[in-house]
């Protein structure tokens, strides 16, 4: 895993609806094999906005055939980086961090899948690079996109939707669900929570069996997305989501003990030591206090970009909303999130 940032040129920036644009970048050919990526992921970036570093990820809605890196930069109200990304231009200089992240699976001609992914808003841009590398690379699989929106003026990716369904007219499906504006049609009314996502799965779907479910939106619809998808016999590893933030207060599991901790942090073969004192304190924030240069982006959770591996000693996570079972019980932890609970701490970012 690397944390280093790297210089791009902005190659390409394109409208694709009133408040939002994508944008792609050129490679260095040096960089390629850092750059590589699979669907689903995100790019991290830091910017400087009015002497202030900032980071943000934005997931990645190009798929890797297609030998582009696009991202999707939409328009929020006192957003920071959106704002600054109306400023940008091509052949500006940025620094990226190589792309990242859980939201992805493996793919392989071989498979005969039924794929339903869903997305609101902006969640369509990871969803977008899935669909279009499933459908590329697994001909004898379906998709399935259910895509919310308030309205036809706010779908992302509208034209490239529908050339999606008419090149793969047997395999994608997909429909708008707009909550401010009729299609004339109920089910395509409203907001997607679970008793939509139900209908839509009785009209669309009905009792074919769906082996992986890939949701990107707003804490309260993945909740729901996932709770119908188990019901309806999914697997609970075959469903997949993807949160841009949480507005949801949740309680943290274990009252946190006080505990004086020396902490080792190794990345990029360098090590810094420092002591935590405070239970409140996490590994991300004291580490950097400490002058060590450590990757993070969303810090809340969200992301896996401040993700590292305990080589020694324990920590507690407030929440996690990023690493997988698998890579919890491997010792992975969110840096941004964890609290050590022994009195000797190793995490590694090299792993």
């Amino acid at each position: 895993m690397t944390s280093k940032f790297h210089t791009l040129k902005i190659k390409d920036i394109r409208p694709e609806t009133d408040d939002c644009v994508s944008i792609a970048f050129e490679i260095p050919t040096a960089d390629m094999p850092e750059f590589v990526y699979k669907p689903g992921q995100y790019l991290s970036f830091k910017v400087i906005v009015d002497g202030e570093e900032i980071r943000r990820s934005y997931s990645l809605c190009s798929a890797p055939h297609e030998d582009e890196w696009r991202i999707a930069v939409k328009q929020i109200e006192n957003g920071l980086f959106s704002k600054f990304s109306k400023t940008l231009k091509v052949n500006d200089l940025i620094e990226v961090m190589p792309p990242m992240g859980n939201f992805t699976i493996d793919l392989d001609p071989k498979n005969a899948k039924e794929y339903v992914l869903v997305a609101a808003g902006s969640g369509i841009t990871p969803v977008m690079s899935l669909a279009k590398e499933i459908l590329k690379t697994e001909p004898n699989s379906n998709v399935t996109l259910f895509y919310g929106n308030k309205g036809a003026q706010s779908v992302i990716f509208r034209e490239q939707l529908e050339v999606l369904k008419n090149k793969y007219i047997r395999n994608f499906r997909f429909a708008h669900i707009f909550s401010r504006e009729n299609l004339g049609i109920d089910i395509q009314k409203g907001r997607i929570d679970a008793l939509k996502f139900n209908n839509l799965w009785d009209a669309f779907i009905g009792d074919e069996k769906v082996d992986e479910v890939f949701v990107c939106g707003p804490e309260q619809m993945i909740l729901d997305i996932k709770d119908v998808s188990l019901r309806r016999g999914v697997a609970d590893k075959g469903v997949h989501f993807e949160l841009f933030g949480t507005t949801i207060v949740h309680e943290k599991t274990e009252e946190l003990k006080d505990v004086h901790s020396q902490v080792r942090v190794i990345i990029d073969d360098d090590e810094f030591e420092f002591t935590i004192d405070s239970p409140e304190q996490n590994v991300l924030d004291a580490g950097i206090e400490a002058g060590a240069d450590l990757p993070y982006s969303c810090k809340g959770g969200v992301c896996c970009t401040c993700k590292a591996k305990i080589l020694e000693g324990a920590a507690t996570m407030d929440v996690n909303y990023a690493l997988t079972e698998e890579e919890v019980a491997n010792g992975y932890i969110l840096t941004c999130q964890s609290h050590p609970t022994t009195e000797k701490l190793v995490v590694s970012f090299d792993e």
